[in-house]
């Protein structure tokens, strides 16, 4: 074989490495990216403070999830609402009963399902406020919150009394 034959081999086996690369660099970054799509379900939604008390609009309110950051004494906390099939709203923390204390233990909504990122729990949308313990969103229940009918208004002194679910959230 002559030296520029085995020259051209070569170059080509090095353009074939560097396209190799490359590829696999835009799989990484896709595969990354894809992670952040799934991120985009558990994005905040801006809300409203009276005082300190969180207020959701209720005309806001879909049946995609929506996640209300709130902070209290430095811990951050998060509060889910979506309208159920029932068409009512339905409000819960966003932190599991069960796996709160692993810092994990919040949810992205999949379909009609919220979905536990600690232990994968799948839960029924329309259960929330209505099946309490075991491994669901903890409800925020009627007497925890005010609906004035245009606003759904939940208590600084409520928020509070929970702030031991989210003191090791990762979120």
């Amino acid at each position: 074989m002559s030296r520029q034959s085995n020259n051209k081999k070569q170059l080509k086996l090095k353009i074939g490495a560097v396209v190799t690369v490359a590829l696999i660099g835009l799989v990484i970054i896709f595969l990354l990216n894809k992670g952040d799509a799934n991120e985009e379900n558990i994005t905040a939604t801006t809300a409203e403070f009276s005082g300190n008390d969180l207020i959701i609009l209720k005309s806001e309110v879909t049946d995609q999830a929506k996640f209300y950051p709130y902070e209290l004494s430095g811990i951050k906390m998060e509060v889910i609402a979506f309208m159920a099939s029932d068409k009512t709203i339905r409000t819960a923390l966003n932190t599991c009963q069960v796996c709160y204390n692993s810092g994990r233990g919040y949810y992205v909504q999949e379909g009609d399902e919220l979905i536990c990122q600690n232990c994968g729990n799948r839960f029924k949308s329309d259960q929330v406020e209505i099946i309490k313990g075991g491994c669901n969103p903890v409800p925020i229940m009627a007497e925890n919150k005010v609906d004035d009918g245009t606003n759904i208004s939940i208590s600084t002194d409520f928020l509070a009394q929970n702030t031991y679910l989210f003191e090791n959230w990762k979120r």
